[in-house]
């Protein structure tokens, strides 16, 4: 029981996860597994599910970070893991992190005279460490970060391309990342999906990026405690989902058919049954035959009546049956699907009119006119300044330059998400939002974002990422009055790739204005962005593709 790890380097094509009947259970006893079985094979695999499936459990498992309660994981080759929250020690150095510290100290004392044999055993066949520690840095964007450079001066992102750096100076067979754009702007994501594209060996990758997983060879889709398999990269998931989707549908109609026809047909014979009875009780009266004949006679249809019903009945549940098969085949359709009229803005109305915006030496005589109902993708690297200008736009952070807003409700959605009141259900936070709405509308309206029954009523505190995400647009997009210019800002970030799609639906439904700050170029492309704008140096920049 556990992890079975083979260190030892092995041919590319011959690396591996193998998981023989997995099971595992948080400490209270909740099972995230239960005889798990799968094979992970060279090659690149992307694995997508809900959040809180097990996607990252299952890494830490394989990892060895996390201890099976039955069954085992046998990894094939040289091991390396990039965890999705990687731990910030400010007084570390950068090639502490990329664990050749003490390599970099013996090489250095061994230019200095000092030859000793502990240096020389601390270095073993590593005499090129400083320059294959360049090149992945280099071709990870950081090759001006010097490898004695501390931790507390680099950003999130740079932190995290750190952390994939070390992992790829292992030189391992078997790659194990979650989640690796997080964090990262365009540039970086990039440059990451390049690394990984000359990847040779098994790499397991957890993301909800899509143009990462479009580069993967197959997915795994992890699903009631289960592995699906499917060939190619994520584009061609979607469409087998999509496929398999429209099958399930056409057998659920039929088997809702067959269902209707078997009722149909039962009720039908039950009349025929009991016509027959009534008939014969006539014929019988009439015909002046002796009671004990009568009787018998009478017996005998009753009994053939019965049995006729028990065949309809059988078949009848026959038919349930099938239609809940195949209902159970049929996938949840998790989409919003909403209309939004009272965010419409009239063509070219201008919104917001801006001119030399000056934040410090972040934001330097910016200027920005947002007319509606554009829709305006935000970019730029990590620290331009890109969350200042969505809160200059609010009216939150105060801005040298001149600034006009116009009448209509401007809505921030900050990458916090912490416009609900955590106290308060679903349900009392919309009524925050728009008080003069009746509750059955209210009701109504969070039915169409997918808080139907008793969801509505679950306090906002309690509620999933994705489920937060939701409740918070419900709030906003019903909101009296309607916002008429949205800002968003890396609204994708630690979202599933369900909680995505449901995003872009409702900014697909949404009639307004909007300025979204994402990395995300798949998202941008699904919520039909029509001007893109780039901040670089404390300017704006036009960036339209």
């Amino acid at each position: 029981m556990g992890v079975v790890s083979r260190p030892e380097k092995v041919s590319s094509s011959m690396s591996s996860i193998v998981g023989t009947n997995l099971s595992f259970s948080w400490p209270d006893d909740t099972p995230v597994f239960d005889g798990l079985s799968f094979a992970v094979p060279a090659g690149r695999t992307g694995l997508v599910a809900p959040n809180g499936a097990g996607k990252s459990t299952l890494l830490k498992l394989i990892a060895g970070e996390l201890t099976p309660t039955a069954g085992t994981i046998t990894v094939d080759g040289v091991l390396g893991y990039l965890p999705q929250d990687l731990p910030m020690i400010a007084d570390r150095t950068v090639a502490r992190v990329l664990h050749i510290d003490e390599k970099i100290a013996a090489l250095h004392a061994i230019e200095a005279g000092d030859a000793s044999e502990e240096n020389f055993a601390v270095i073993g066949s590593d005499w090129d460490v400083e320059e294959r520690a360049g090149y992945e840095l280099g071709r990870l964007g950081l090759a001006d970060v010097s490898l004695d450079r501390g931790l507390d001066t680099l950003s999130g992102g740079q932190i995290v391309s750190l952390g994939l750096a070390a992992q790829l100076l292992k030189n391992p067979d078997v790659l194990l990342l979650d989640e690796p754009t997080n964090n990262l702007d365009r540039s970086a994501r990039d440059r990451l999906a390049n690394a990984l594209q000359e990847w040779k060996g098994c790499l397991l990758v957890v993301s909800h990026d899509r143009d990462l997983l479009d580069r993967m060879d197959r997915i795994a889709e992890l699903d009631g405690g289960d592995i699906g398999w499917f060939g190619g990269g994520f584009t061609a998931y979607e469409e087998a989902v999509r496929a398999g989707r429209e099958v399930a549908e056409r057998t659920v109609r039929h088997a809702e058919q067959e269902v209707k026809r078997e009722k149909r047909e039962m009720q039908q014979a039950r009349e025929r049954a009991a016509r027959r009875a009534s008939t014969a009780s006539r014929n019988l009266k009439n015909a002046g035959l002796p009671r004990i004949f009568a009787g018998q006679m009478k017996r005998d249809a009753q009994e053939s009546a019965a049995r006729q019903n028990d065949t309809h009945a059988s078949r009848l549940g026959d038919a349930q049956n099938r239609l809940s098969a195949s209902l159970d085949q049929l996938r949840d359709d998790q989409r919003i699907v909403v209309d939004l009229p009272d965010t419409r803005v009239p063509a070219g109305r201008t919104l917001f009119h801006a001119e030399g915006i000056t934040v410090g030496d972040v934001l330097t005589g910016v200027d920005l006119i947002v007319r509606g109902p554009e829709r305006i993708a935000l970019t730029g690297a990590n620290g331009a300044g890109k969350t200042t200008l969505l809160r200059v736009i609010t009216g939150e952070l105060a801005a040298g330059g001149t600034v006009t807003r116009a009448d209509g409700r401007i809505a921030y959605l900050s990458q916090r998400l912490d416009l609900l009141d955590p106290a308060l259900t679903v349900a009392e936070n919309l009524a925050r939002f728009a008080p003069e709405l009746p509750d059955a509308e209210r009701m109504n309206r969070l039915a169409r974002f997918l808080f139907r029954g008793g969801r509505a009523h679950l306090r906002a505190g309690l509620l999933s990422g994705g489920e937060r995400l939701r409740a918070t647009l419900a709030c906003v997009l019903f909101a009296d009055p309607a916002p008429h210019l949205l800002l968003l800002d890396e609204p994708t970030n630690n979202l599933d790739l369900v909680s995505v799609g449901q995003l872009e639906g409702a900014l697909t439904a949404y009639e307004g204005a909007f300025v979204v700050v994402s990395h995300d170029e798949r998202f941008l492309r699904e919520i039909g962005v029509t001007r893109r704008l780039r901040l670089s140096a404390g300017k704006l920049h036009s960036d339209d593709r």
